[in-house]
């Protein structure tokens, strides 16, 4: 917990919360510096190999070195401006401090507050720049709510996360198209699996992977006693059919009637799909469409994102479990937010950030808790950027 409140605050200070850059500390800025002059330095060193005629004449080694210094053109530009900006602004300073007409001191004051607010808005620049970039934000996903602990109060829990889901899609003009779902006997859910298509939804959603928990008083409860519950939230990327190659044999394909609500049609017409990965053994099903064929895609759809979910979390294992405890890890077992009715307050345990705003949040208001979570994801990115 102490880790993670020192990143939330290393992420108030980058500026990452609407701070700017009187909050960022001489030590952070020397290595943010320090990271742009190794930029600049290869940069000019690359100019110096590719004037060389002995590579100029080697087409392949020159097209490398180009791409290379392509790359580092957007670094270099920011550290020369970073660089002149920071010299006009000690000149300005110069001037103001030694100016003896009042007018001309005063205008030079200004010119100091104008090149003050450029150079913070540059070092912002910088840091977004140096930020590693996942390559999965842009991507639509595929989210999984399950009923834990907690009985038919779990499933009215896992109903109130998928509705606050929906609501926080709707703000943010996504799409969100139920795929399969298992009711529970009071109107929650065992089980909903639905998509959410829009621009950069993964950056968003991601952050909401792990055991939810809420304490409230169920509607069942005579004695008004508070009762414990949990659901499990899964957020995985779609994978594009090139990522996932699923071998054709390795699938067991199973066709039945759909036993869910749709009138007579659902009944009569075997358009419910299961599929069956052998070689994994997992399996997917799908009935919420009238057509065989779009129940089918939608299946395939959520085996292709489960399958490189299963890819990613065995490669970062293989690299270090230090990766698995990342903000947002879905493979955590311990609970990543408490929902608190009595005491009208939402805490995430991750930053230990907590809000006593609960009807707001239920309602869809994700945004607070989405951008501090993504506020701490970022310093660590940054602290290992830097590192």
């Amino acid at each position: 917990m102490a880790q993670a409140s020192g990143r939330l605050e290393t992420a108030l200070a980058l500026g990452y919360i609407g701070l700017g850059m009187a909050e960022i500390t001489p030590a952070i800025l020397d290595k943010l510096m320090k990271r742009l002059e190794e930029a600049n330095s290869r940069y000019e060193e690359l100019n110096r190999l590719m004037a060389q005629p002995e590579v100029a004449a080697e087409y392949s080694r020159l097209q490398g070195l180009a791409k290379e210094q392509a790359g580092l053109e957007e670094l270099t530009r920011l550290f020369r401006g970073y660089r002149k900006l920071s010299q006009d602004l000690q000149d300005a300073r110069a001037l103001a401090a030694q100016e003896k007409d009042a007018e001309m001191a005063e205008l030079a004051r200004e010119e100091v507050a104008a090149l003050e607010a450029r150079r913070e808005a540059l070092v912002q620049e910088i840091r977004k720049a140096l930020m590693p970039r996942d390559p999965r934000d842009a991507k639509d996903v595929i989210v999984e709510i399950r009923a834990g602990t907690g009985g038919d109060e779990a499933g009215l829990f896992a109903a109130d996360l998928y509705r606050m889901y929906a609501a926080y899609a709707e703000a943010k003009r996504w799409q969100v198209e139920v795929i399969d779902s298992s009711p529970g006997e009071l109107g929650g859910f065992k089980e909903i699996i639905f998509e959410v298509t829009g621009k950069g939804v993964f950056s968003r959603l991601k952050y909401e992977r792990g055991v939810h928990r809420v304490q409230r008083v169920p509607l069942t409860e005579a004695a008004g006693r508070i009762h414990t519950s949990t659901a499990t939230v899964v957020v995985l990327p779609e994978a594009e059919e090139v990522e996932v190659d699923i071998d054709p044999s390795d699938l067991r394909i199973d066709i039945y009637h759909s036993s869910g609500a749709g009138g007579q049609n659902v009944n009569k017409v075997s358009t419910a799909v299961r599929l069956v990965h052998l070689p994994t053994g997992m399996i997917v099903t799908c009935q919420d469409e009238r057509s065989q064929l779009k129940n089918k895609q939608k299946a395939m759809a959520v085996l292709r994102a489960r399958l490189l979910d299963n890819e990613r979390r065995k490669q970062e294992e293989e690299i270090t479990s230090e990766r698995r405890s990342q903000v947002g890890s879905a493979e955590r077992a311990e609970k990543v937010r408490t929902y608190n009715f009595p005491q009208g307050r939402v805490t995430d345990h991750r930053i230990g950030l907590t809000l006593y705003n609960i009807a707001a949040i239920i309602a869809g208001d994700l945004d607070p808790l989405v951008d501090a979570l993504g506020a701490e994801d970022q310093a660590q990115q940054l602290e290992g950027a830097l590192a």
